[in-house]
């Protein structure tokens, strides 16, 4: 006996040509660089490229001497140093932007269930970056500079080259925004079936290991802020696990719900 009520698939008929994706991805990725450019001018009305690299600067000031400052060494610094902080001050505050971008481009492919859960998730990864880089400002840089002055001679004046400088922190703000964002990642792993939480939990003593040398990679060669980010990485990766048993339950479709229940 057929059922008189079966189940459609809402995602039926919603199928798009290829290259119709492609104008969509294009159309996606103009409204990100505009949202971008937006941010850029922005941010060169106020703070200010200069007031960027203040801003930047207080952590390794703080362990100066008073009237010391950043040098330039390349005769280009003075310009493009600020204009690469800037750069890279836009992206960072049109990240939630190019998030929802992504979440636009994908969103014809999910189902009303993984609909409702695929914002919050775009919101959690974009404060898990910003806390990510917000800990690499306010406590990272300050332990590692004041950890690495102990070591400086005392007949060594320590003048860092801006660019150096800026190279440095801006590959230490990458690497804990991108570290930051394990539980997504181990979400998506668990939803998409590649893996399981039972799984995940017997790999925990591997990912400890691979957090450290993670750490020791792209960190400087300190143990301050290789700790600060390999432990946050451990804690997190607990994070996502508790979050991808929660999460697989709360998306899980109608269907496979009341198959469950019977």
């Amino acid at each position: 006996m057929s059922d008189p009520n079966p189940s459609t698939d809402e995602l039926a008929g919603t199928e798009q040509p290829f290259v119709q994706h492609l104008v969509e991805l294009r159309d996606r990725l103009m409204y990100g660089m505009a949202g971008l450019a937006v941010c850029m001018a922005v941010l060169a009305i106020w703070p200010g490229p200069s007031g960027l690299i203040d801003l930047i600067a207080i952590p390794i000031r703080a362990h100066m001497p008073p009237d010391a400052k950043l040098i330039a060494v390349g005769v280009f610094s003075p310009f493009f140093v600020p204009l690469k902080v800037l750069a890279m001050g836009a992206l960072l505050m049109s990240l939630p932007w190019w998030m929802y971008q992504i979440w636009a481009f994908v969103a014809p492919g999910l189902y009303s269930h993984e609909k409702r859960f695929a914002v919050p998730l775009i919101v959690l990864g974009s404060l898990l970056a910003y806390v990510g880089i917000a800990f690499v400002q306010f406590f990272v840089l300050d332990k590692m500079f004041g950890f690495i002055q102990q070591f400086t001679p005392k007949s060594v004046a320590a003048t860092p080259d801006i660019a150096s400088y800026v190279e440095a922190i801006l590959s230490l703000y990458l690497a804990f925004g991108l570290a930051f964002q394990v539980p997504i990642v181990v979400v998506l792993l668990v939803k998409m079936s590649l893996v399981t939480v039972q799984q995940l939990k017997e790999f925990r003593g591997y990912f400890i290991v691979l957090a450290f040398v993670v750490a020791a990679v792209v960190t400087p060669p300190d143990v301050i802020s290789q700790l600060a980010l390999a432990v946050p990485m451990c804690l997190l990766y607990e994070m996502g696990i508790w979050g991808a048993r929660w999460f697989v339950k709360a998306t899980a479709a109608p269907a496979t719900e009341e198959s469950a229940t019977n």
